[in-house]
């Protein structure tokens, strides 16, 4: 179920409104879970008519759509923004790991963990809305990455033949421990010492040693 209106066709007044019910249904969904949560209550907390939710989400479920779907585009765009200009000559090593480090921060930000962990309990409800998650989260991060690895291999920085199973790689190098130990153990046990930075670079040390230019 979709929106009855999407947020570009708004009123600036009609986007406030929009987003503080987005607020508000992140705000119920997270602290109660997605069944005991009501249209009622999200009125309630956002301080909008239950009129007004129905008219641009059409009910519970298009609610809960268009808020995974907001913060899954919101999260994208923090990381993925035009991507660097790869120089014959650059460093790899520096090209790479802002990237690495911005997905890093944003993919462990707590609210985005806490709307993985509900979407990943909803899945037989809603597996749509998983594989839409995966695609436009962890893979779009992917293809992002393929993209700027694929510009280094042409300029000779690094060997690459394969830039999306270079960065699939790379991604799980960066991402796998401590996203798993925060869905299962709790936010504050992802990175345990809090070295972002150098959990990137010992992930990058692997990596480039494995795709050493030959040049």
């Amino acid at each position: 179920m979709k929106s009855s209106r999407g947020a570009e066709d708004l009123r600036p007044s009609s986007v406030r409104k929009r987003e503080s019910i987005l607020a508000a249904a992140q705000e119920q969904f997270l602290a109660h879970g997605y069944e005991a949560v009501t249209m009622d209550s999200i009125a309630r907390v956002s301080g909008v008519a239950k009129q007004t939710l129905y008219s641009h989400f059409g009910g519970k479920e298009g609610l809960f759509l268009a808020l995974v779907g907001s913060q899954t585009s919101a999260a994208s765009e923090r990381v993925l923004g035009a991507p660097p200009v790869v120089r014959d000559g650059a460093d790899a090593r520096t090209v790479l790991a802002p990237i690495l480090e911005q997905q890093l921060s944003t993919v462990l930000d707590p609210g985005l963990l806490a709307l993985r962990r509900l979407v990943i309990g909803l899945m037989p409800q809603f597996p749509d809305l998983a594989r839409s998650l995966h695609l436009n989260g962890p893979q779009r991060a992917i293809d992002s990455l393929a993209e700027v690895i694929g510009r280094m291999d042409a300029a000779g920085i690094l060997r690459a033949p394969d830039p999306v199973l270079a960065a699939t790689q790379l991604n799980w190098l960066v991402m796998g421990e401590p996203v798993n130990r925060a869905m299962l153990l709790g936010d504050d046990e992802a990175l345990p010492n809090g070295d972002a930075a150098g959990h990137v670079a010992r992930a990058l040390d692997v990596f480039l040693a494995a795709h050493r230019s030959e040049g």
